[in-house]
């Protein structure tokens, strides 16, 4: 039974916190950091915490975006040090990237947070002459395409089973150009 279990915690990274109540944090200051591979158990830790629904990227797919040359990552950082949110964009051969995931802690929702890292992932793109961004969100989660929609995205398609639950998503684009 033992091995059991430990096999079913390494599938299931982080399934202790399925129960949360996320109570608000208290006001705080925050800032952008570059993600690095030693942030890797924090991001992982965040990101079973943001995607409740299941899709969530494993330790492989983070540890391969993290060492990537093509992929742009950040957090924002509370002042006590702690990732709140992150980012993660792959640049295409094309000019164009791909915005894989984009994460905030329950409890530091509706702050703008993900705007801000949209808008500093943007800039950073801009340098690099990319010309447009691209993402998926689901069709249910109509508050991540509000914020979408306020950034100047624009819905381009629907997708039709997108998701491993099945629900479909919506392929959102931005042109970067200035």
């Amino acid at each position: 039974m033992a091995v059991l279990q430990t096999l079913k915690n390494m599938f299931m990274f982080g399934a202790d916190h399925i129960d949360e109540v996320i109570v608000p944090a208290p006001p705080t200051v925050y800032s952008i950091h570059p993600l690095t591979i030693t942030d890797l158990k924090e991001v992982l830790r965040l990101n079973i915490r943001c995607f409740r629904q299941g899709d969530n990227y494993t330790k492989h797919t983070f540890d391969y975006l993290l060492n990537e040359p093509r992929t742009l990552s950040y957090s924002i950082k509370s002042e006590r040090g702690d990732i709140v949110a992150f980012a993660f964009v792959m640049i295409n051969d094309n000019g164009a990237a791909h915005l894989t995931t984009i994460g905030v802690a329950p409890e530091h929702r509706r702050r703008r947070l993900a705007a801000m890292l949209l808008e500093h992932l943007e800039r950073a793109l801009r340098k690099r002459d990319v010309s447009t961004m691209m993402l998926e969100v689901r069709v249910g989660n109509t508050a991540a395409q509000e914020l979408y929609r306020q950034a100047g995205y624009f819905t381009v398609q629907r997708v039709i089973k997108y998701y491993t639950n099945g629900e479909d998503c919506f392929l959102m684009m931005k042109s970067l150009a200035t």
